[in-house]
């Protein structure tokens, strides 16, 4: 696939329709672009101006700079008492045993794994139950500052935290303030779907609404802390449900300058209740990020997920928009390995991750959560690394 062409080339060319160069000149000025614009690229746009589009916000941005953070996962349980029509992670009750629930004790064994490992974050979301609540919560990020104080905990979506809340019987506010000093860094963008009730209800109707989980993101923000944005795209919506959905994350943004990150994520078919319907082409995954980049002007970065999409789609990603491939992962996450991913065994080590950026011709640094740069690896070379003529290659294994 040819990367996209110049800013320049696309105003230059006068085949261009005319919505399309006022666009075009919208994104050269950098003026916010409307949803009917939006609308209008998605019905419409063709790839490589897309991509042109969405790659010079990004350099504008970012230039050539590609993040990556080292953290791990911890799912405390897929177990859910809600049932959404397009995962494969989770298993109701009554089919718990087909699933796993972990102890306070199991976890905090999981955490002591990376002793001594220059791991930066870990990241906990998972299924909605009971046990689950405030207390333990409370409990457990208290055992891991203790444990590892430097580590960021990064934790629960507003789908989890509205029952959790709930459940206490406090508000979003009281029950953050005591996550917070218990440790709490910071939330993940997940459970967003789509906020659409018209699409919402059809997929998943028994947890938070898209105003639920805006309210929670809300209140967090005015806290003064930081959380991730996501969507589910690919499966029965529409481009208009699309632009809705992004039209709120952008007018919250507007109000609280929260978010770090927006996330598209790809609706996976396999071992759910929505396999009757096919998965979108990587074209229109690569339209979809390049169509996020440029609208969402108020968000510094749009991650691809590359365990969701696979590592070349993930390298591709990075010439439309997209600044950020997420983290090492190492294997600790099965949320879409179970629903038919690219990637069945997520892993990538710290030198995959520079050697994948580079190859494309991007500049690799390692990040944390908070995008403070740890580490620049333009210029880094990797003990095992073969090193000619301006440029690194893996060494060669023998078989």
């Amino acid at each position: 696939m040819q990367p996209p062409s110049s800013l320049q080339a696309i105003l230059s060319d006068r085949s261009l329709d005319a919505p399309f160069v006022t666009i075009a000149g919208k994104v050269a000025a950098g003026e916010r672009i409307s949803d009917n614009d939006c609308l209008l690229l998605y019905e419409k746009g063709e790839l490589g101006y897309l991509g042109a589009l969405a790659n010079h916000i990004r350099e504008k941005k970012h230039g050539s700079r590609t993040y990556f953070n080292r953290n791990f996962h911890i799912e405390p349980t897929n177990v859910c008492i809600y049932t959404c029509n397009f995962c494969s992670y989770s298993r109701l009750i009554k089919q718990r045993e087909e699933g796993w629930e972990y102890s306070m004790d199991d976890m905090m064994d999981m955490v002591k794994a990376y002793d001594g490992q220059p791991v930066t974050e870990v990241h906990i979301v998972g299924g909605v139950m009971p046990q689950y609540n405030l207390a333990f919560y409370k409990e457990f990020f208290g055992k891991i500052r203790t444990h590892r104080p430097e580590l960021h905990i990064k934790g629960l979506t507003p789908v989890e935290y509205y029952y959790i809340f709930k459940k206490a019987k406090v508000s979003y506010e009281e029950g953050f303030k005591q996550l917070i000093e218990a440790g709490l860094d910071s939330m993940p963008g997940g459970g967003a779907e789509i906020f659409h009730p018209e699409i919402r209800e059809q997929i998943a109707s028994d947890k938070c609404t898209g105003e639920q989980w805006l309210d929670i993101h809300r209140v967090w923000h005015q806290l003064g802390k930081r959380s991730n944005a996501t969507i589910l795209y690919g499966h029965m919506e529409t481009f208009a449900h699309r632009v809705h959905h992004m039209s709120l994350l952008r007018e919250l943004q507007d109000e609280t300058g929260g978010f770090q990150t927006f996330i598209p994520l790809k609706f996976r078919n396999q071992e759910n209740q929505m396999s009757h319907l096919p998965e979108v082409t990587t074209v229109e995954d690569l339209r979809n990020y390049a169509i996020s980049r440029i609208y969402l002007d108020n968000f510094d970065h749009l991650k691809a997920y590359w365990p969701m999409i696979g590592r070349t789609v993930a390298q591709m990603s990075l010439a439309f928009g997209v600044d950020d491939i997420d983290g090492t992962i190492d294997d600790t996450t099965k949320i879409y390995s179970m629903a038919g991913s690219e990637e069945q065994n997520p892993a990538l080590s710290t030198q995959d991750l520079v050697q994948l950026i580079k190859s494309v011709n991007r500049t690799p640094l390692e990040r944390d959560t908070l995008y403070q740069v740890i580490t620049d690896y333009s210029d880094h070379v990797f003990a095992d690394e073969v090193v000619y003529r301006g440029y690194t290659a893996l060494p060669v294994v023998q078989s």
